[in-house]
């Protein structure tokens, strides 16, 4: 979790259809490290003790008012744009349409830091910027294990090697569900409470099949047997059967598996022959999502049982 990820701003532009003021700086080499933006409102004031220069500054109405007062009144104007520009931020985004002014731009190009009009009002701006930094920016890990989407419930199917993940994930594709990843799954932390996964670009769609080979998910079954992107609501942990091992036959507590700081719940299923992996998936999605909704099948029986035995 160490590890710094990065976006360029040429991908920022291009998400967000920024219309780019100095179109000469090459923004494939400009870097954005950090989902939150900052309002230089300070900044122009001449205050910049504790400027976060690495985030993406944003000019809405009151800074561009700002801007155009200090322009004709305040003498330090020249250092104060100076100040600002030479912190190397990665870009400048004038929002509701703004134009900003030819001594702004001269800076921008003196320094090399992109200038961008951007059409959106300041609130919506920010709050699309900081949402699509959050999922590019966001931590993440890789494991082994095959993530579909079953009922709109992400499942995450975990297991040794040659257990049985991609045949179950098979079997559910041919049931109506969509695959997102096969073998890898990338996890991304996008929240406290959310984890996304997705597959890696190398081997998106496609899954393997010990004794067939190599298939390809979205030309055999169709576009709509995949997703690009899964939330990720419980996780499946398949596990050769041990008649040794007292395993949960009611549900009444809940076991978790942790990834990147987030809990997700986890069921551990025995396989033996004869189970239907696919029939099992999919109550335990519908299972979960009753959970989610307030229902829960173990505590209603258990209550049952408690009021006869009082009867």
């Amino acid at each position: 979790m160490s590890e710094e990820y990065k976006v360029s701003v040429a991908e920022l532009a291009k998400k967000l259809e920024l219309i780019p003021v100095i179109p000469e700086i090459n923004t494939n080499d400009i870097y954005i490290t950090q989902a939150e933006v900052n309002r230089p409102a300070l900044q122009l004031a001449g205050f910049f003790d504790h400027f976060s220069s690495s985030r993406v500054q944003i000019i809405g109405n009151v800074e561009y008012i700002h801007i155009n007062n200090i322009l004709e009144k305040d003498e330090n104007c020249n250092q104060i744009l100076d100040r600002l520009f030479s912190a190397q931020i990665p870009c400048l985004v004038f929002c509701r349409g703004k134009q900003p002014c030819d001594k702004i731009v001269d800076f921008g190009r003196k320094y090399g830091v992109p200038v961008f009009i951007s059409k959106d009002s300041t609130s919506e701006f920010t709050a699309e910027v900081i949402r699509w930094l959050s999922v590019e920016l966001a931590p993440r890990i890789s494991i082994h294990g095959v993530l579909v989407d079953v009922f709109g419930e992400g499942i995450l199917i975990t297991g040794e090697s040659g257990i049985g993940k991609s045949e179950a994930a098979l079997e559910l594709l041919k049931r109506g569900h969509r695959l997102v990843s096969d073998d890898v799954v990338e996890i991304k932390r996008v929240s406290k409470d959310t984890l996304i996964g997705s597959s890696p670009a190398v081997t998106r769609f496609f899954i393997e099949l010990r004794g067939i080979g190599i298939i390809d998910v979205k030309n055999l079954f169709g576009v709509e047997s995949v997703k690009m992107t899964q939330s990720i609501d419980l996780v499946i942990q398949l596990e050769d059967w041990n008649k040794e091992t007292d395993y949960d036959r009611l549900g009444l507590d809940e076991n978790y598996i942790e990834y990147l700081g987030n809990k997700v719940v986890a069921h551990a299923l025995p396989i033996r022959p004869g189970r239907n992996l696919a029939i099992i998936v999919e109550a335990a999605a519908i299972n979960h999502r009753q959970k989610k909704m307030g229902y829960n099948a173990a505590e209603e029986l258990y209550k049952r049982v408690t009021g006869k035995l009082e009867e």
